[in-house]
């Protein structure tokens, strides 16, 4: 289901169509919302973990996600007009590999799959494409049904990859979607709609899938993460982590990349939750981060494109 944007834009929540325009309901219930996390972050862990600049090369800028592989190589999707969009360092920040002039519009995020293949989404185009560790095309998939008129942002935001294979693709810019691809690229089904019931969306952004097939959804705009059977039955949420952006499994444990809601924006925090119960276990303090990546050696890569522009490697101490 495409939701057109007229209705689209009435579904939104007040505070994300115009912080200014908020009733004094809502602003109460956020900053409710904000003492909460607050709070629970006063009790949590701060994790063994020191923030670094990844040195990459110049001029980078407008690193908007980041990625590694198993052998350690870093991946950043940039937006920058003088460089490639995908860039590929090594561990010392050594640019290794780029590609992908004039493929993008507005490149959003980059993922690597099980088999070591690179992925990314254009908020903009719709197009995903896949490709091999050193850049060649292997396969796009446009998912289309963008509706018009079409901006900077109004389509795909992130990417997963089912245990049996299959893609599932947020499409959450001006859509309110998850869809679902064999990994040949045919669509399978989609699921989701505008608003803010249980399998409903304000701006899905970011996506990750388990070993058992459970799907994780960072509901942007709407302040959780809403879980999913492989079939997009809805098992619930947590809705006290603030708003998230990004979205990161690591072994039994899930990452989040999330700022204060309302109004007041970064800066913000990496926290690392219970993937069964939900429980915050540590988090550190960041700076407007967007996407992000978990090294296989527990490491954490961010991205920052907002705030703060660069990307950060926060290293164990």
């Amino acid at each position: 289901m495409t939701i057109q944007p007229f209705l689209y834009l009435l579904l939104l929540p007040l505070w994300f169509q115009n912080p200014n325009n908020m009733s004094a309901e809502d602003r109460a219930k956020l900053e409710a919302q904000n003492a909460q996390l607050q709070t629970i972050l006063q009790k949590a862990p701060k994790l063994p973990l020191e923030r670094t600049d990844v040195k990459g090369p110049e001029p980078l800028s407008l690193v908007s996600w980041v990625a590694s592989d198993r052998n350690g190589r870093i991946y950043l999707l940039q937006r920058g007009d003088k460089m490639d969009p995908v860039i590929v360092l090594d561990r010392n920040g050594k640019l290794v590999g780029s590609w992908g002039k004039g493929m993008y519009t507005t490149p959003h995020a980059i993922r690597i799959d099980p088999q070591g293949n690179v992925w990314t989404t254009d908020a903009a185009s719709s197009m995903v494409y896949k490709f091999s560790p050193d850049g060649k095309k292997l396969m796009e998939i446009e998912v289309g049904g963008q509706p018009a008129p079409c901006g900077a942002f109004c389509s795909t935001t992130d990417i997963a990859f089912a245990p049996n294979g299959n893609l599932f693709i947020a499409d959450g810019y001006r859509n309110a979607r998850i869809l679902e691809y064999t990994p040949q690229g045919k669509k399978i089904r989609e699921w989701g709609s505008a608003g803010a019931g249980p399998g409903q969306f304000v701006l899905p952004h970011s996506i990750q899938i388990d070993e058992n097939g459970i799907v994780y959804v960072a509901d942007r705009e709407n302040g959780r993460i809403q879980r999913f059977d492989l079939q997009g039955k809805y098992l619930g949420e947590w809705s006290k982590y603030g708003k998230t952006f990004g979205l990161k499994l690591d072994k039994g444990a899930i990452w989040l990349s999330s700022i204060p809601r309302g109004p007041n924006g970064p800066p913000g925090w990496l926290i690392k939750l219970d993937r069964k119960t939900g429980e915050i276990l540590g988090y550190l303090d960041t700076i407007g981060t967007h996407g992000m990546d978990v090294m296989t050696n527990g490491e954490v890569l961010s991205a920052s494109p907002g705030a703060d522009k660069a990307p950060h490697w926060y290293r164990l101490k």
